[in-house]
């Protein structure tokens, strides 16, 4: 492999900010240095990549909704298979949830802890959020100063004990903490007091689990946030948008200047509850897959930028706790492993919708980028890292869950036809190979 330090170019087709154009795109010590007509005559000691007729240069995408769950409950998912998992989807960053591993990332010895465990691990660039839970409230700042990119909270039992939920009152105490250095809390708005009306224990059938988490457990919650923001200023986000029927409520309060933004999923976008077969536990996850409906809604509601972008919330588990030979959707545990995937679902029902490409990576990188303010990230233009992908979008390929990378080999996409393969990624410029060592860099928000 060439040293970061010498010229790669890449030339063929190129998806830009103003369009896929048959470019040549020059990389120097790992950054994008020019943007000129394809084949463009190179110095001799360049590298050069000629990409397929069939081939695409795209960004790397960034998501924002990754659960790692290393150290403490490595068996679930670790840094080195997640990010593994990541660069052959095509992701290049990633950001880590501060739940599910032991220690939560509630306090700066916790984030010390997990990024320690990162630590030459990574495959692509990984950061970190923090927790906002009631033992937290008060030293958010903290957290902040220690480079965590903002915080998350539940507002029902996050299904492990160490990450409690806030209270309603909480949750205002938590904005008017994070609104005073204009932090950003991101939110998992189920109502609590719905949940418990509509509680199913124990069901194999996939209509008693759905009609356990109505849409009005996120219509209500989601006015809860609402409410918050608006009265403390605090910028808030809702994480994995599955209920159609909360957009109104969304659009009326960002009319009115409450600062909120929204992503949705794939599996919210690409499966449709009346597709799901009883005792199938690989789909559930909480809020939960609804119908086919309610996914066009969705869809539209990205096309008209109600819905801000999309991303994983890859939410994997070991085997023994989907309950697969019993077929318990109450009992279960809640999350889609879809790391890998993200990018060919997303082509692949978008462009059956009539969206292109360069609208599902504004959808998947440009827009994920900008939550965050990541400086270099989400587009391929000048200044920024070549952090690249090589996408043959009319290919068309199976998943096989026991040839992905992430820990576990489980996932509701197993046997799945989609178009779209992931030839090749590049991390500052430099291609991430499934055994090769890993490179990427632990980011921080702070600007050093």
């Amino acid at each position: 492999m060439a040293p970061v330090t010498d010229e790669l170019v890449f030339t063929g087709r190129v998806l830009t900010p103003s369009g896929v154009a048959r470019r040549s795109v020059v990389v120097r010590d790992g950054i994008i240095a020019a943007i000129e007509p394809a084949h463009t005559v190179s110095p001799a000691d360049a590298t050069v990549v000629e990409l397929a007729e069939d081939e695409v240069l795209l960004p790397g995408l960034v998501d924002t909704h990754v659960h790692i769950n290393e150290p403490g409950r490595t068996e679930w998912e670790g840094f080195a298979t997640a990010t593994r998992a990541a660069a052959a989807g095509g992701v290049t960053t990633i950001l880590d949830m501060p739940l599910n591993s032991i220690p939560a990332t509630t306090t700066v010895d916790a984030l010390a802890t997990k990024r320690e465990s990162a630590r030459g691990q990574v495959s692509v660039d990984v950061g970190f959020w923090g927790g906002a839970v009631p033992d937290s409230l008060g030293h958010l700042a903290e957290l902040a100063e220690a480079g965590v990119f903002g915080f998350k909270c539940f507002l029902l039992d996050s299904g492990v004990p160490e990450f409690p939920p806030l209270s309603p009152e909480q949750l205002r105490q938590a904005m008017t903490e994070i609104a005073a250095f204009d932090g950003l809390l991101i939110v998992h708005a189920e109502d609590p007091q719905v949940i418990s009306a509509h509680a199913v224990p124990h069901t194999t059938h996939y209509d008693d689990f759905l009609g356990s988490r109505p849409p009005a457990a996120e219509n209500n919650a989601i006015d809860t946030v609402i409410a918050a923001a608006r009265a403390t200023g605090c910028r808030a986000h809702i994480v994995h948008l599955s209920s159609a029927e909360a957009l109104p409520a969304i659009i009326a309060a960002r009319a009115d200047g409450v600062r909120l933004t929204v992503e949705t999923c794939p599996h919210y976008l690409t499966l449709a509850a009346e597709d799901i077969p009883d005792g199938q536990t690989q789909f559930k996850c909480c809020p939960p897959v609804r119908g086919s409906a309610n996914a066009d809604a969705l869809w539209q509601a990205l096309a008209d930028e109600a819905i801000d972008f999309i991303v994983s919330d890859h939410s994997p588990s070991t085997l023994d706790l989907k309950l697969l030979d019993q077929g318990d959707f109450g009992a279960a545990w809640g999350g889609i492993s879809s790391l890998q995937l993200g990018l060919s679902l997303i082509w692949t029902e978008g462009r059956r919708r009539g969206h292109d490409l360069a609208q599902v990576i504004e959808w998947m990188a440009g827009r994920t980028a900008g939550l965050l303010d990541i400086e270099g990230k989400g587009a391929i233009a000048v200044g920024n890292a070549a952090d690249l992908v090589v996408f043959a979008p009319d290919d068309r390929w199976t998943v096989d869950a026991t040839a992905l990378h992430h820990r576990n080999a489980i996932t509701p996409y197993d046997g799945r036809t989609l178009d779209g393969v992931v030839r090749s990624t590049y991390l500052s410029g430099q291609a991430i190979a499934a055994e090769g060592p890993p490179r990427g860099k632990l980011l921080s928000s702070l600007r050093k």
